[in-house]
C-alpha cells in the first residue's frame, strides 16, 4: 500500500496566513490537513471547511472527543462537510480525556467505561447514517482498538508505549491485537502512526518536548526507541517509515505542522 500523509495545524492566527500555510503543506505533498477537537483550540468543521477551501487537500478530525456530541448532531455537520469539500473529509474520533475541558465545557466527565461505550455508540451511528465518510478511531486500549477494529476505516495506533525489557515492542502487540480482533476486515483497514517527535534541521536530531509529555519518567534512549519518535536525516527516516510498513503495517503517518518542511524532505523521499 502506497504511503499518505497527515499534517495537524493547532493554532489559527488569520484567514490569510492560514491559507498559505494549508497551501504550503498541499504543495509539499501531505495528504490530509488534521485539525484537533480541545476547549481553547480552533473549532474543528469551521477550520476544515476553510482548509479544504485553501487547497486541493483532505480535511479530518485528529480526534474529535466523542463525548461532545451526540451522534445526529454531530453526523448533520459531518456530513455537510463532506458534501462541500466534495468528499474530502475524513472523521478522527477518540474518547475524550482531559477532566478540565469537560468542566470548561460544563459538561460531566463522564468514567472511562462510559467514555467506550459512547465511541461505539457514536461510530456505529456515523457508519449508518454516512457511510461513505471514513472514520479513524486513534487508542492505545484494548477495548477502543477492538472499537476501532470492528468499525473503524482507519486504525490511529499511538506507538504502543514505552519498550522495556519484557516487551521490547509495545507496538508490535498492538497491531497483532488489532489483526485478531478485526478478523476477515483487515484487509480494508489502513494504519496510521501519530508521530511526535521529528527533527527540524539538519543535526538530524528530534526535540523530544512533546514525546515526554506524555512519558515524564522515560529516559531519552526510551523516548528515541519509540516508532513515535523519528530521527536521522530524511533519507534515513524515509527507510525507518519502510521498515515499519514491513513490521506493522503502518502506511499513514501524521505530524505536527512545525515537523512540516523537514518532514516534506521525507515526503520525497518516498514518493
Amino acid at each position: 500500500m502506497d504511503f499518505r500523509f497527515g499534517i495537524g495545524v493547532m493554532a489559527v492566527k488569520s484567514a490569510a496566513r492560514f491559507t498559505e500555510k494549508v497551501r504550503r503543506f498541499a504543495d509539499q505533498g501531505y495528504d490530509v490537513l488534521h485539525v484537533p477537537d480541545h476547549i481553547g483550540a480552533p473549532a474543528p468543521f469551521p477550520v476544515m471547511m476553510a482548509a479544504a477551501d485553501a487547497a486541493n487537500i483532505r480535511v479530518g478530525t485528529f480526534v474529535l472527543n466523542a463525548a461532545f456530541y451526540k451522534p445526529a448532531l454531530l453526523a448533520r455537520d459531518a456530513v455537510a462537510l463532506d458534501q462541500l469539500s466534495e468528499g474530502r473529509l475524513e472523521l478522527g474520533l477518540g474518547t475524550g480525556y482531559v477532566r478540565e475541558e469537560f468542566e470548561a465545557a460544563e459538561m460531566p466527565y463522564p468514567s472511562a467505561g462510559e467514555r467506550v461505550d459512547h465511541l461505539r455508540h457514536i461510530t456505529t451511528y456515523l457508519k449508518r447514517v454516512a457511510p461513505s465518510i471514513p472514520i479513524l478511531i486513534a487508542g492505545n486500549g484494548d477495548r477502543v482498538l477492538r472499537i476501532a477494529a470492528q468499525h473503524a476505516d482507519i486504525i490511529g495506533f499511538t506507538g504502543g508505549g514505552l519498550p522495556t525489557a519484557e516487551n521490547p515492542d509495545p507496538m508490535a502487540e498492538r497491531v497483532e491485537f488489532v489483526r485478531a480482533a478485526a478478523g476477515d476486515r483487515i484487509g480494508d483497514l489502513e494504519f496510521n502512526l501519530a508521530i511526535t517527535a521529528v527533527p527540524t534541521d539538519d543535526s538530524g536530531v528530534p526535540d523530544l518536548s512533546l514525546t515526554r509529555a506524555y512519558f515524564t519518567d522515560a529516559t531519552d534512549e526510551q523516548l528515541l526507541a519509540m516508532p513515535t519518535v523519528l530521527q536521522g536525516s530524511p533519507a534515513e527516516i524515509a527507510d525507518t517509515l519502510r521498515q515499519q510498513r514491513e513490521r506493522y503495517g503502518t502506511t499513514y503517518y501524521t505530524v505536527q505542522d512545525y515537523h512540516g518542511d523537514y518532514f516534506a524532505e521525507v515526503i520525497k523521499e518516498l514518493r
